[in-house]
């Protein structure tokens, strides 16, 4: 044993090196780590290249990453996301309407049934509620498959895909692939899984043009999404992830593979525990329908009601035009399907069947309707035209044709609810009689106006009741009436009744009696709605119910006014009761119901209205003259193969017909009438004042000083029923009329042509009249009730004689 101290090992690794030793590496026995790399070894990285480099790649990703999440921001949602249809429902919530393109309506996450939500994640991303936003794996495998050839398929979360389909596109790019990768990560810092997948289900694409599962339900199903069951929402969660392959009816040859992704989906919620073992065995394969274009379109009606619902909204101020625009909304409307239904098949039965094309006049044929439930203010029908895709215009809402005589019941209600009286200090009521001769000179209270209308067919009926000039609508007497009641005050009864403020050529002067202004056929049945609902009046609604994105948008509430007293409007109802019951409008007895209504004629026949109603339904028709080229207003002379149209013939048809298939199944009942003292006894047993008889130019048989027309112990003066009708026989309450006694007839000194300086042939401010049917002068807005065309068949309307005899 040596006695020389032992080294410790760093003493010998740092001993001094002799400088004649071989070179070696140190720990190396032999030199061989030290040897130089020759050869192939050259090429290869050294463990430091290779550290180094991966850390460098590190920092690189990590800076990268960095910069991408500071540069790439959330953007705005693209414009296909957002755009959105409005939908329009029936009152019982079919689908009536789609005013958009895309097939969108997007719901709350809470309208989503739990087991259909369940089932997309089954199908889409099972661990969406717990894994993070983004799937590097599922990425990489992604990118794999598109490389080889497998598809673009697989390796997007659900927040992934919401953000291509919300924020970004459809596109399949690497820069697109980057921006979705940043967009998920931040989107799921800011958002909650809720939002994320309601937003996913509202924007994913299922086929059938359908954008979201409330769309794609309607599409597949014909149902909204609150009612799909577990089934169904599986099979709709498929189509996900190949919606025009897995549509079973467009094709059926793939259904072996349709349902085998169905399987998948359900039996991944067995796995998950979302459904039971149980459940899943009862499941059977829920069939879709046969595809239903969700975008309906606007033709036939839809179109006009649309537009209608539109304006009703705007003009209301319930929403503005632009955010209307923008879409998503989902709109309830008042209309009731069967009663559209019907309004349809009564004008094509009265009118559109009967158009012949080589008939030139049967081209301007234009048909308008609306009804309204008097008691709630609804809108249950509309007619607008033969097909909005053809004529745009709607019939239902224009304002540009004359209403006529269906503004004379405004004339007398305003009468009634001011107390007024005679320019002889007679109260206005049905019995008061008046002058009827033809262009009989309005007298104002300084003398004669300079107005003298005509009526129709020129004719003369002489000194005629209230109730008999209201049946076969009289515009000599309802001229004098306006004047007496002040035509002022009748204006201001109209628009109270309905008729907007603005209605254009709403003018108060005398000639306002006989309908030259221009209001809607819908807002004409909102003031007979009125008159239907004993004079009170609220909000007339075209809308029930708006939701967007499930949230309701409130709706004005309705108020009802008594805008004229009960009297006032059942005594206008019980006048125009003998209208419908032997006037003017007897065609309208078809509705087979106790009903009022009145018809009307505009200036030279351009159209023809008849404005009804029974206790339940109030509703217009209107049948109007237009050139299909220019919208030039047209006479509808010889239309339909007939000589002229006036409200007792096509309009009052439709109504007729229209109310009795509208009103089918309920009980008919008797209007419930309270009506002024004098008018009881014309209430309970209907007692009619006919006219006493027609001729032109001269008395009517019957008139003071004659025995023709007078049954058997009448005095002269007398109507068939022998209650004195004619001034000189008596007024209302058996006194002279007037003033005047029965040598009279008429206040001394005029004469029935008497035009106190204005021409035939003028009309009120003295313009010239326009030629009638047989070449005759027409006057106002007269029509069957005074646009004094002479020549005309006297049974185009129905002769009177039809009803009183010779």
């Amino acid at each position: 044993m040596s006695d020389e101290p032992k080294k410790h090992g760093w003493e010998q690794r740092w001993a001094p090196r002799d400088p004649s030793a071989p070179h070696s590496a140190p720990g190396r026995p032999g030199g061989r780590a030290g040897r130089p790399r020759t050869g192939w070894r050259r090429a290869l990285p050294t463990r430091r290249t290779l550290i180094g480099g991966l850390l460098i790649f590190v920092l690189v990703l990590m800076g990268g990453f960095v910069v991408g999440y500071k540069l790439v921001h959330i953007p705005p949602a693209n414009a296909a996301a957002t755009a959105q249809s409005n939908v329009y429902l029936y009152a019982d919530g079919t689908q009536l309407a789609r005013d958009g393109e895309v097939n969108r309506e997007n719901v709350k996450l809470s309208q989503v049934p739990e087991t259909v939500r369940l089932a997309v994640l089954a199908a889409e991303d099972r661990g969406f509620f717990n894994e993070p936003a983004v799937d590097p794996q599922g990425m990489v495998r992604a990118a794999w498959n598109t490389l080889t050839g497998k598809g673009t398929q697989g390796g997007s979360t659900i927040t992934q895909q919401y953000v291509k389909n919300y924020y970004l596109g459809q596109e399949q790019t690497i820069v697109r692939k980057a921006k979705e990768f940043f967009i998920a990560i931040k989107l799921n810092r800011e958002a909650t899984k809720g939002q994320i997948l309601r937003g996913y289900l509202n924007t994913s694409y299922f086929g059938r043009n359908a954008y979201g599962i409330q769309s794609a339900a309607q599409a597949y199903y014909g149902k909204d999404v609150e009612e799909l069951n577990t089934a169904e929402g599986a099979y709709l969660a498929s189509l996900l992830n190949a919606p025009s392959e897995f549509d079973v009816v467009v094709h059926p040859e793939n259904k072996p593979a349709a349902l085998a992704r169905w399987r998948y989906v359900l039996d991944g919620m067995v796995k998950e525990e979302w459904l039971s073992p149980a459940e899943r065995r009862t499941m059977k394969f829920p069939m879709p329908g046969k595809i239903r274009h969700a975008s309906i379109g606007l033709a036939g009606q839809r179109g006009y009601i649309v537009q209608a619902v539109e304006e009703h909204l705007t003009g209301n101020k319930i929403i503005d035009e632009k955010t209307l625009a923008a879409g998503g909304y989902r709109i309830t409307t008042t209309l009731d399907r069967e009663k559209q239904n019907a309004f349809t098949a009564a004008v094509k039965r009265q009118v559109t069947s009967q158009l012949d094309a080589d008939r030139k006049p049967d081209r301007n044929v234009r048909v308008g309707g609306a009804s309204i439930e008097p008691g709630t203010g609804k809108v249950v029908a509309m007619y607008g035209g033969i097909d909005y895709t053809k004529q745009y215009v709607n019939n239902a809402t224009r304002r540009d044709y004359q209403v006529g005589s269906t503004f004379k019941p405004f004339v007398f209600a305003a009468a009634v609810e001011h107390g007024s009286e005679t320019q002889y200090g007679e109260p206005i009521t049905p019995f008061t009689v008046y002058d009827g001769d033809n262009e009989h000179m309005v007298e104002g209270p300084d003398g004669d106006t300079g107005y003298a209308p005509a009526n129709e067919d020129d004719t003369d009926y002489g000194p005629i009741s209230v109730q008999t000039a209201t049946a076969y609508s009289v515009n000599a007497v309802y001229a004098q009436m306006a004047q007496d009641v002040g035509p002022g005050t009748v204006r201001e009864t109209a628009v109270a009744l309905g008729l907007p403020e603005s209605t254009p050529d709403l003018t108060a002067t005398p000639s306002i009696a006989l309908g030259p202004a221009t209001a809607s056929v819908l807002d004409m049945a909102k003031a007979y709605a009125t008159l239907a609902n004993h004079g009170r009046h609220g909000m007339y609604t075209l809308v029930d119910k708006i939701t967007k994105n499930g949230a309701e948008v409130a709706l004005p509430k309705r108020d009802v006014t008594q805008v004229i007293s009960r009297r006032a409007a059942d005594t206008t109802t019980s006048m125009l009761r003998g209208v419908v019951d032997d006037g003017t409008g007897t065609a309208a007895q078809s509705a087979g119901r106790p009903a009022a209504g009145k018809t009307g004629t505009a200036e030279e026949d351009k159209a023809a209205w008849f404005a009804g109603y029974t206790p339940d339904l109030a509703t217009v028709v209107a049948v109007m003259g237009a050139d299909p080229v220019t919208a030039a207003q047209k006479p509808l002379y010889g239309a339909l193969g007939q000589r002229r149209i006036n409200g007792g013939g096509a309009p009052a048809e439709i109504w007729g017909r229209f109310t009795a298939a509208a009103l089918r199944g309920s009980e008919a009942r008797d209007f419930d009438l309270r009506l002024d003292e004098d008018s009881e006894e014309e209430s309970s047993d209907r007692q009619q004042a006919g006219p006493p008889g027609k001729t032109n130019g001269s008395h009517p048989p019957g008139s003071p000083g004659t025995a023709e027309g007078q049954a058997p112990g009448q005095s002269p003066g007398q109507t068939n029923d022998g209650t004195p009708d004619r001034p000189g026989a008596g007024g209302a309450n058996g006194g002279p009329a007037h003033g005047r006694t029965p040598e009279q007839g008429r206040p001394t000194g005029q004469t029935t042509a008497q035009s106190q300086g204005r021409s035939p042939g003028q009309s009120d401010g003295g313009a010239a009249r326009s030629g009638g049917a047989g070449g005759g002068p027409a006057d106002g807005a007269n029509g069957e009730d005074g646009t004094g065309a002479t020549g005309r068949d006297p049974d185009a309307r129905g002769s009177l004689t039809d009803t009183l005899g010779p």
